[in-house]
Order: structure tokens, then C-alpha cells, then sequence
């Protein structure tokens, strides 16, 4: 009784992890100059606001917090259309293509190579557009300057060539008429990282007051939702801890105003499901960090360096970092051991990181060696029961030893079912001579409980399982199983709705759950008996909506372990009845 009483509670916190969590919430290098600077506390409203995304930014004698609205905004436009309007320089990398507008210097056109926006499309997923259109997301360095013209929105820079590659940097030029030069040099690695060295040289008789910054912004929110355990929005790591305590609500309710941090190193941006857009500061410089949304209701992230004082004939550089692309952990994880700290953390791997992130590298390692994530799945479960079967051999032991001693169980129940105190009292003196303890089938299945859940985040918030497909009908093991007899596994033309659109694998998980529980003692309560009966019922239409690499966890679990619940029953009544024929023969 005490072992199902066990497994019903894990049951139960299982589904509150998965169900309840997930519908609570919607949640390098130094800077120098020729000579020496001068330092003074940073200002935040000194950073240019991209505003409304069509306005330019002010930037020779105002620096206000936000620009002006257009009298009459225009319509958005399609960002291909944008584009095409030239003015641009190409980028062309192994894992992203796009390009880079010469007006504003803006990186606003960039497509991620390796992944598609449907399963079986040729669409590559656009992460950044430019301003103008329909989901306007893009990023800019620059400087803000006091008695200086400082490049703005609308300055058009002198590029050296026409293409960026891993291999071809490039540098963009732009001269004011008072002597100052304002110069950016551009690389970008085979992945996901961009270097922009932001140099200005100061060739006037005067001296002059600049900062660099850098910003990203956001016309809208994103399409992704963000949940008690996985948060979408923005986010940085500032003075190295990750923040994830703001999202768009908060910079609504917060204004242009904006949450505001000041940290040395790290660095912030927005971070969606599968895509991460972050600026990177030098990682040896104090800089202000803005989380705010605009009077426009663009949402923005930026940082803004110290203000640097040059003299005639001096120059000063900063050297900044942009990661535009997918959050593939193995490619974040080498990033931070190049110097970006806790870049890893844009993956919200929740309370159960310490877990979730050997599961994960388990995952990514056994995928790798398969070709089929799938498989890799059903091995990693194989794994997980052998590792937990020296519990699972004493949680079985001792199962079969209270299928063994019901009789017994329901007898002391008959007799004293008026006298509560007596019968605990007997129950325990049964179990002493039994030599069985009813706790012992607890540890196994509290220990699954963060397997599951760890799977459960891994699945959900890693790119590397996207549109990963196994076998059969089974093309994608992040989403759902589709194929369902409410439609007739597709012979019907409709989609059924998602709350009844049970599939293959949610029925397996049912029917093998139900077996499982055949195979363990039944309760001798009444209202635990009907529980055990409906609960694979239940579960089967909870667990349909949840990711199908999920499932077949599940339906790969419940199934090893009515094989061990059969072979370990069966090993332990050998065992008993050679225990008591041994003794009969010794009587004799």
C-alpha cells in the first residue's frame, strides 16, 4: 500500500512539475587610448534610444533619451523589399548569410543558415530585420559624444569591401568636418560572433568628449512564450550573474526609464527559445546596461561605456562583441571559455541546471554517435535504468514482498478495522518478520522525477533537438506525436484540436503505464484503487500535447521496467520458494 501511496505521489509531483511550472508564469579588450583619459561617473540617458524605427537618432548636440515620433509613421514594408533598396555590405559565413547597412552601420539583415523555419522547408529562420518592417530586430555600435557630431541613424559609413567573411573583415570609415574619424572593423567568426573594434581618432586642434555604445532593438515581442521555466525576453549576465528577473512586462510598467544595471563585463540582449541576440562589452570596462522600451513601444537593450577625453592627435579604441544566432550549447560554452562569462545561461536551464546540463551533453554525445536523435533517447534510457538498477532490484524486492504478505495485509485489516493504532502496530510487526520495508520502493521513483524533468527542459529549450526526427511518422521529437485516430491517423481531413488529438506514443504511454501498475501490488484502499485505475488514463491525455522525444522517454522507461518488474518477481519467488523448500527439508 505504501508503495503505491509512493508511486501515486511521484506521479503527482511529476505532473505538477511539468504541468503546473509550465502555465505559471509569463516570466576583450581593455579600453585605451594614446594617452591618458579621464573617467567620470556614466550617464544612461546619454545613450541614443532607437525610438521609433523609422526615426533617426540625434546625435550631434542633443543626446535625449528617446527621438521624436514621426508625425505619420510609415507603413511597414516587407524587410526584403527593405533590403533590396542597396546600400549594404554581404555577409556570407558558413552558418549565416545576410548583410549589413552601410546607413547607420546597423547589423539588421541576418539569416540563420542551418536552420529552417519549418520542418521540411527551405526558409531560412531570420533573426535580424531592419527598421521599417513588419518585425523590425536589429543592433548598432556607436558613439555618443559631447561637443563633437558623432555618427547617427542616417550616416551613411565608406566600407573598404563589399562582403564579410571569416576570412575578409571589413572596415567602415566615416569623417566629420571638425577632424574627427570614426572607424569600425568588422569580423565575424564560421558561427555566430561578430568583433567590432570601434576606433576614433581625433585630428582637430581641440579636445573632444566621446563614448561608445552599442544597442538592440526590437519592434515587437517576441513570438515565443515565456513560462515559470523557461524565460524569454531580455536578459544579460551582469558583474557575472545572470539576470533573468526582467521581461516585457516589466519594461512596459518600467517606460524608457528602463530597468538599469552597471556592471564591468558580461552582457545583455534578448534572448527567445532557440535564438540569442547579445552585446558584448569589453570585458575589462565598467559599463551601464539598459533594459528599457521606448515611447515608440520598441523594446531595447543597450550599454554605454565611460567617457573617453581625447586630446588633438590622440586616439582611443573599444572592442565589442556581437552573438547573433542560435543558442547551441556546445558553441556557447566554447565562447565563454574565450572570455564571454556564463553566455551559456541565455539557455534557462532552471533549478535543475546542475542536472539538466550532464543529461543534455549525455544526449548531444549518444546523438552524435547515432545519427538519430530517437535513438539516442531510447540509449539514454537504457543508460538510466542500468545505472538505477540496484534500486530498482530493491524497490522490486520488496514490492513482490507486499504482493506476497497481502493476504496477510488484508486479514489484520478484517480484524482490527475498528482499533486503527493496533492494526499500524501489527502491519509493522508483519513487516519485521517479513523482513520488508515498505519505503524501500520510494527512492527510484523520487529519482526519476528530475531525469524526467530535465529531459523535459532539454527537449524544450535546445535548438540541437529542433525539428530532430526518428522514425516513421515520428519527424519531429519536439513537438507532438501527429499521428492520432481521432483523425484516423490522417485518413480524415482535419485537424482535431490539440486537447483530444492524442497520438501513438500518449496511447503507448497509457497502456504500458496501466501494465506497470497491474504489476504491482493493488491497493487495498478503494479511492487509491480507482486512482491507480484512472491515472494512466489521465496521463495519457496530459502527456499528448508534450514533445514526442518526451514520450518515447516515457514509453521506453515503462517498458524496461515492466521487464525488470517481471524478471526480478519472478527471481525473487524462486528465491522464496527455494528459501522455504529448504527449510521444509531441514525440518524433516
Amino acid at each position: 500500500m505504501n508503495d503505491n501511496r509512493n508511486m501515486l505521489l511521484a506521479i503527482v509531483l511529476s505532473a505538477l512539475v511539468l504541468i503546473g511550472w509550465s502555465f505559471l508564469g509569463d516570466r576583450y579588450f581593455p579600453t585605451s587610448t594614446e594617452d591618458d583619459v579621464s573617467i567620470v561617473e556614466a550617464s544612461p540617458n546619454d545613450i541614443p534610444d532607437a525610438g521609433p524605427l523609422a526615426t533617426p537618432v540625434p546625435g550631434e548636440d542633443a543626446l535625449p533619451t528617446q527621438a521624436p515620433a514621426a508625425a505619420e509613421p510609415a507603413a511597414p514594408r516587407p524587410a526584403d523589399d527593405i533590403i533590396a533598396d542597396g546600400g549594404r555590405i554581404a555577409i556570407d559565413t558558413p552558418s549565416v548569410d545576410g548583410s549589413i547597412n552601410l546607413t547607420g552601420a546597423r547589423f539588421d539583415d541576418l539569416m540563420l543558415k542551418r536552420h529552417r523555419t519549418e520542418l521540411d522547408g527551405e526558409e531560412e529562420v531570420r533573426l535580424l530585420s531592419p527598421a521599417g518592417s513588419d518585425s523590425a530586430y536589429f543592433a548598432q555600435y556607436g558613439w555618443t559624444g559631447d561637443g563633437v557630431e558623432v555618427p547617427g541613424t542616417d550616416t551613411v559609413w565608406t566600407a573598404d569591401g563589399d562582403t564579410l567573411t571569416p576570412d575578409q573583415p571589413v572596415t567602415l570609415t566615416w569623417s566629420n568636418e571638425t577632424g574627427q574619424t570614426f572607424i569600425q572593423t568588422i569580423s565575424v567568426d564560421d558561427n555566430y560572433l561578430f568583433t567590432i573594434d570601434q576606433r576614433v581618432e581625433n585630428r582637430s586642434g581641440n579636445a573632444v568628449a566621446i563614448r561608445p555604445y552599442a544597442l538592440a532593438s526590437r519592434a515587437e515581442r517576441s513570438t515565443d512564450k515565456s513560462f515559470w521555466t523557461v524565460h524569454v525576453g531580455p536578459m544579460g549576465v551582469f558583474d557575472d550573474a545572470a539576470d533573468y528577473d526582467v521581461g516585457y512586462d516589466e519594461l512596459e510598467e518600467a517606460g524608457p526609464a528602463g530597468e538599469r544595471r552597471t556592471t564591468t563585463g558580461g552582457w545583455l540582449g534578448f534572448t527567445d527559445k532557440y535564438w540569442l541576440t547579445a552585446l558584448v562589452p569589453d570585458q575589462g570596462s565598467q559599463v551601464t546596461a539598459t533594459m528599457r522600451q521606448s515611447a515608440s513601444g520598441a523594446f531595447q537593450t543597450d550599454y554605454i561605456g565611460a567617457p573617453v577625453i581625447l586630446q588633438p592627435n590622440q586616439a582611443s579604441t573599444f572592442s565589442a562583441r556581437l552573438y547573433a544566432g542560435a543558442k547551441e550549447k556546445g558553441l556557447l560554452d566554447s565562447y565563454e571559455a574565450a572570455g564571454i562569462p556564463k553566455l551559456s545561461k541565455s539557455i534557462d536551464w532552471g533549478w535543475f541546471e546542475w542536472f539538466m546540463r550532464p543529461i543534455f551533453d549525455l544526449l548531444r554525445f549518444l546523438f552524435q554517435q547515432t545519427g538519430n536523435f530517437g535513438v539516442a533517447i531510447i540509449l539514454m534510457t537504457v543508460l538510466v535504468r542500468f545505472v538505477l538498477y540496484p534500486l530498482a532490484n530493491k524497490q522490486f524486492r520488496s514490492m513482490a514482498g507486499m504482493r506476497r504478505i497481502q493476504p496477510k495485509m488484508k486479514a489484520l485489516q478484517e480484524r482490527y478495522k475498528d482499533d486503527k493504532q493496533r492494526l499500524q502496530q501489527e502491519m509493522l510487526k508483519l513487516y519485521q518478520e517479513e523482513k520488508l520495508n515498505p519505503a524501500a520502493g520510494c527512492l527510484p521513483i523520487f529519482l526519476q522525477i528530475p531525469i524526467f524533468y530535465a529531459l523535459y527542459k532539454v527537449l524544450l529549450v535546445s535548438v540541437e533537438m529542433r525539428h530532430q526526427p526518428f522514425a516513421l511518422w515520428l519527424t519531429d521529437l519536439s513537438a507532438p506525436d501527429p499521428l492520432t485516430p481521432v483523425n484516423l491517423f490522417g485518413l480524415l481531413p482535419f485537424t482535431p484540436p490539440s486537447m483530444i488529438a492524442i497520438g501513438v506514443l500518449p496511447i503507448l504511454l497509457g497502456i504500458t503505464m496501466w501494465l506497470q501498475f497491474k504489476l504491482n501490488p493493488a491497493p487495498m484502499d478503494p479511492v487509491q484503487k480507482q486512482v491507480f485505475g484512472i491515472m494512466p488514463w489521465i496521463l495519457m491525455f496530459v502527456m499528448a500535447p508534450f514533445a514526442a522525444g518526451l514520450q518515447l522517454y516515457w514509453v521506453v522507461s515503462n517498458i524496461l521496467t515492466i521487464a525488470q518488474q517481471k524478471y526480478l518477481y519472478h527471481k525473487y519467488d524462486l528465491e522464496k520458494d527455494g528459501a522455504k523448500a529448504g527449510v521444509t527439508r531441514t525440518g524433516g
